[in-house]
């Protein structure tokens, strides 16, 4: 058999080495997949590695792993590489807990420390003209290491105990978490995890923990994937709103109008329909509504009118 030696395939092999040093272990598929090749590819590929004398072992029906203690020399980054770990590094910055932006950044200087002068000078040229900003409060002060420490209780499988002020409670409640995963939504961090108090799964905001501790008890639970629970969640019943508005307003929505269900718009004379399948009709959906309402016009359902009108009301009541 002739083997296929062309430059693409050599990039292929060295890139199939750096990903074997990633992980514990890695599964052929995982490879053909990253690669878009056969598994044939793969195999062959792993054969001219063992070929060239890199300890690899595999077990049928696990993956492959390099043999411990087996290291490359320092791999250099190409200055596009390291450029796209300068935008990385302003988002840790800004959308991550003070902890563990410390921790990228100490990365990020061992990274630098292996570019060639001129890649440092391209990088140091870039680094001051790449802002981040946000004005969101993503953690509370009194935590800076919320992230940090769910990675470690996430890789120990270890639980955490958090001190929580949920939206619609009177204070503060103190709860031992099993953390299945953290994700960003709607401009949030939110952790998911098995909450003892409530004996079922939860999602917790990060700004609203107002305290974060490390324990040594061990997961009483198998946990499934992150994605796994997240795509369960995801299937809350809706309500379908309609609502009039005028076009100047609608171009102001259009940022927000994403958390709050839209589905579609179209032109109605001088006005236009937006349509939304919204999960938080009551709290979410009406308080939103209040902020434009006096330029809009709902449709359907019925039971937005009243509770916008209560909403009103309240208010009224409490300006007396």
């Amino acid at each position: 058999m002739m083997f296929d030696d062309t430059p693409k395939r050599f990039d292929r092999i060295v890139a199939i080495l750096i990903q074997l040093q990633s992980k514990k272990i890695i599964k052929a598929q995982e490879l053909a997949d990253r690669f878009k090749v056969s598994l044939r590819t793969i195999y062959r590929d792993i054969r001219t590695l063992e070929a060239s004398g890199v300890p690899i072992y595999s077990e049928a029906g696990v993956g492959y792993a390099l043999v411990e203690g087996y290291r490359l020399p320092p791999i250099m980054f190409t200055r596009e590489e390291a450029s796209s770990f300068i935008a990385a590094e302003k988002l840790m910055q800004k959308f991550t807990d003070l902890t563990l932006g410390n921790h990228y950044s100490s990365a990020m200087y061992k990274l630098k420390a292996v570019l060639n002068s001129d890649d440092k000078d391209w990088v140091s040229n870039i680094e001051p003209n790449i802002l981040m900003q946000t004005e969101e409060k993503l953690f509370n002060e009194k935590t800076p290491n919320t992230l940090a420490i769910l990675f470690e209780s996430i890789a120990e499988k270890k639980q955490i105990i958090i001190s929580y002020e949920a939206l619609q409670s009177d204070g503060i409640t103190v709860r031992n978490i099993e953390p299945v995963g953290i994700f960003h939504e709607n401009n949030n961090w939110y952790v998911f995890g098995y909450c003892h108090l409530r004996k079922e799964y939860r999602q917790f905001r990060t700004d609203r923990v107002h305290k974060i501790q490390k324990t040594i008890i061990p997961f009483t639970i198998e946990h499934e994937a992150l994605e796994n629970y997240i795509s369960k969640t995801k299937n809350h019943p809706t309500t379908k709103v309609r609502i009039l508005i005028d076009p100047i307003i609608a171009k102001h929505l259009s940022f927000e109008q994403k958390f709050y269900g839209f589905v579609s718009e179209k032109k109605m004379a001088d006005k236009i329909e937006m349509t939304f399948m919204t999960r938080d009709l009551e709290n979410g959906f009406a308080r939103w509504y209040l902020m434009f309402g006096d330029n809009a016009k709902i449709l359907e359902p019925e039971n937005l009118k009243t509770r916008v009108l209560e909403l009103l009301e309240t208010n009224k009541q409490r300006l007396l």
